[in-house]
């Protein structure tokens, strides 16, 4: 996997790349958008709860599939306000660490409306 950045548009600001390229032969995992649900199938209250849980389910399915955050290509939040964008970031940052896939988050209403995001995801090896 390899950032790209074009000389002709702005670096990104940080968090994200704003491609990345993969190999031929890679082993691409189409990760769900996930939902902020427990294993028990409870929601918490508060964003940062929630948002945490989306980052460990997706974790898990990584896990599953014997790979990593550090295979992430690509990802996809859809957040319900605009307000949530900073700590959206923060807690993303705290997954990823260093790791910059694509991205793109976008404001929408969930499915169901105790549901404050939900994360889809591409990875690959």
């Amino acid at each position: 996997m390899q950032p790209i950045t074009p000389k002709n548009i702005a670096a990104p600001a940080g968090g994200y790349s704003h491609c990345i390229e993969t190999g031929p032969n890679a082993r691409h995992l189409f990760i769900s958008g996930q939902i902020p649900e427990r294993p028990d199938g409870t929601v918490a209250s508060d964003f940062e709860s929630q948002c945490a849980q989306v980052w460990e389910n997706i974790g898990s399915v990584l896990n599953a599939a014997g790979l990593g955050y550090g295979n992430l290509i690509k990802i996809t939040t859809f957040l319900t306000d605009r307000a949530q964008a900073e700590a959206n970031g923060a807690i993303r940052r705290r997954y990823l660490g260093d790791h910059v896939p694509a991205l793109t988050v976008i404001v929408v209403q969930t499915l169901e409306p105790q549901w404050l995001l939900e994360i889809e995801a591409v990875a690959v090896t």
